[in-house]
């Protein structure tokens, strides 16, 4: 059965689409797997409704789609994870699955998701498309918001086109939480997190649209004094999210969301920090470094 979209938003309608005619938890076939990929090159979100499904059954949905992200980018110990490496834990839980106490440094470290990003864009090979499966959901709050870095830089007026088209930023977890006031890393943590170049402006290699390439994690501009640069990823970022190019995905019970992170940001909102939220994220990794990918 070919599965249908139709844009989840009347203001947007070609940002997020909800699809229909797809069970995530019997499996798709590869003419399935091609609808949903030429979905995300048209929407770049896709909201998938109702699906009751286990982290297996969300793996194998996620590896029509490419080669997967281990889940490297918390600080949780080995022993500490409640999930495989193949799973990231999107949740306020322990391994027992109790709430994390408020000053947990797992939980502070993990309020970074509430900051406008690109998911993995410090690593040197970023993450293509994310899927967030909806596990348990708090009773108020939490909802997340996507960014269409398309939009964003087509309402660019052409003397900043030009200024950033071809500038290279240096990306960071312990940038995005220093925001935060969290500091509190390892040397290993701080190795393990080095600086790693992103192009700012990216080219969709089956649309070949620009977007912008943005994150929390944007902490330079290489060749730029370093003020300079935070002062122009500040007005880039405020731009980027203006109400008309964000779009807030309220959460359902079993909702599953995928999302293409060359062409987006999110960011997680607030919720009561003593209600359970449970999500669980498989990741695809992108082909190669931004740097080398065309231009």
């Amino acid at each position: 059965m070919t599965p249908s979209i139709r844009p989840a938003d009347p203001a947007r309608p070609g940002f997020v689409g909800e699809v229909e005619g797809i069970d995530i938890g019997r499996g798709i076939t590869p003419a399935e797997a091609a609808a949903i990929e030429a979905g995300m090159d048209r929407y770049a979100v896709l909201v998938f409704r109702g699906q009751d499904i286990d982290d297996a059954q969300q793996l194998a949905f996620t590896r029509h789609f490419g080669p997967l992200e281990t889940a490297s980018g918390d600080i949780a110990r080995p022993d500490q994870r409640r999930l495989g490496m193949e799973v990231n834990d999107i949740s306020n839980l322990d391994r027992e699955g109790r709430v994390l106490a408020r000053d947990d440094r797992r939980r502070l470290f993990a309020l970074g998701n509430m900051l406008w990003h690109s998911d993995s864009s410090f690593k040197p090979t970023p993450a293509k498309y994310s899927l967030l499966s909806a596990r348990v959901i708090p009773g108020s709050g939490g909802n997340t918001e996507f960014a269409d870095m398309r939009a964003a830089w087509d309402a660019l007026d052409a003397e900043t086109m030009a200024l950033v088209r071809d500038l290279v930023c240096e990306h960071t977890q312990i940038h995005s939480r220093g925001t935060l006031g969290f500091t509190d890393f390892t040397e290993e943590e701080r190795a393990r997190w080095a600086p790693v170049p992103q192009r700012l402006v990216r080219r969709h290699p089956v649309t070949g649209r620009l977007s912008l390439f943005l994150s929390a994690h944007a902490g330079a501009i290489q060749g730029w004094p370093r003020p300079e640069a935070l002062m122009l990823l500040r007005d880039l970022n405020e731009h980027a999210t203006q109400r008309q190019f964000v779009h807030a995905h309220v959460w359902r019970p079993h909702d599953l969301v995928m999302w293409d992170n060359r062409v987006t940001m999110h960011r997680a909102r607030r919720y009561p920090a003593e209600q359970m939220r449970d999500l669980h994220r498989t990741t695809v990794e992108d082909s190669a470094p931004t740097l080398q990918q065309a231009a």
